[in-house]
């Protein structure tokens, strides 16, 4: 498949082509989408260990104090009680309360924090950082100089630990800086599989090398977007520009618990407005009663064939052997029924309402 030449390339480009990966464009970039097969891909990653090249990832080293940077109000989280060598997850919103992007943060000591972002979202999100940061702030977008692997799978912990001594000891959500070829590198406890795993940042040109060494062992094997979507829908996990944008507030997503409202941050009064009452539609999770998978944009409607919503993400569940899917409906169109219908003018499928996550024996905080 020939992909148009103004895409940027990953450092790991080359190694994806040998292995006669399909190559797509993916937020500008050219990504593996898969090499031997999405279902093969999953598996790996769900019984042993799948190595993923998520180069694309924007990083942000921001150097400030936590309140007069400004950082504290950026984020929905709460911050100030973060340890060092923690990470967190959270959420910049706009002043309408929509979502700009949901992010990981890093506090690497007092006044250092390693922000790591979306990668269609980059040059947004640097801009709304500027625009909110006081000028205390120090913030320097390292994504062009940064390599990002992840290692995900419930034997990812022995396979890299014969690499990189000492990472056995990190818990869920924590990091710390272990050295990779003379590098202080950032590995943490993190990933968005379900699955035990780490993710590994390390200089651009340290990229190959790790990616090499790790699938030298054969409990690796190399995933694509794929079998990565496949994984994160499976787990009920929000995908930038598919169950948060611009328009969908954390309220209508679902993700009101990375949300503190004990303290001040940028659309807190539009989020007040949706609190204490129904929102006006939701994030819902359903299950086809078939194979057949919702495909985003479809549309959903009750039993009545009323149209009530639209599918946010779907996929098929090697899990359920059946099609399950994210959508995002109104609220009073919903509670009608757990039963519903998915598809356009000319097919209906019928399909359940379901509780998340729809993988439920994930290995993430063994």
């Amino acid at each position: 498949m020939e992909v148009p030449a103004l895409l940027y390339k990953t450092p790991l480009y080359q190694n994806h082509i040998a292995q006669n990966a399909r190559m797509v464009n993916f937020c500008g970039w050219q990504m593996p989408v898969q090499y031997d097969g999405i279902i093969a891909e999953y598996l790996a990653c769900r019984k042993k260990a799948a190595v993923f090249d998520i180069c694309h990832m924007g990083e942000f080293l921001l150097t400030g104090d936590l309140e007069t940077s400004g950082l504290n109000r950026v984020m929905t989280c709460t911050l100030d009680n973060m340890k060092i060598k923690t990470c967190r997850y959270g959420l910049m919103l706009n002043e309408q309360g929509g979502v700009i992007d949901d992010l990981i943060v890093f506090r690497l000591s007092e006044k250092e924090y390693w922000l790591v972002v979306n990668a269609a979202n980059i040059d947004k999100d640097f801009a709304h950082l500027k625009k909110y940061l006081s000028l205390e702030a120090d913030i320097k977008d390292k994504s062009t100089q940064t390599g990002k692997i992840d290692l995900q799978g419930p034997v990812s912990r022995e396979v890299l630990e014969i690499i990189i001594p000492g990472i056995e000891k990190l818990k869920y959500y924590q990091f710390d800086l272990f050295d990779i070829e003379g590098e202080s590198c950032i590995v943490s406890r993190t990933g968005y599989t379900g699955e035990l795993g780490y993710e590994i940042f390390l200089p651009s040109e340290k990229t190959k090398k790790m990616w090499e060494k790790l699938l030298e062992n054969d409990n690796v094997k190399s995933a694509g977007l794929g079998a990565r979507d496949v994984l994160r829908i499976e787990m009920g996990y929000s995908l930038y520009g598919h169950e948060i944008n611009d328009e969908i507030s954390p309220i209508e997503s679902g993700l009101e618990k990375f949300v503190d409202f004990s303290k001040e941050f940028v659309g807190k009064e539009a989020l007040r407005v949706q609190t204490g009452k129904t929102p006006r539609r939701k994030i819902i999770y359903l299950v086809s009663d078939t194979r057949r998978a919702p495909r985003q944009g479809q549309k959903v409607f009750t039993q009545e064939n009323k149209e009530i919503g639209y599918i946010t993400s779907g996929t098929f569940s090697p899990e359920f052997q059946k099609g399950i899917g994210i959508a995002l409906v109104s609220c009073a169109g919903i509670e009608e029924s757990d039963k519903m219908l998915f598809g356009d003018s000319k097919k209906y499928f019928a399909a359940t309402k379901y509780q998340k996550p729809f993988y439920k024996k994930g290995s993430y905080k063994i």
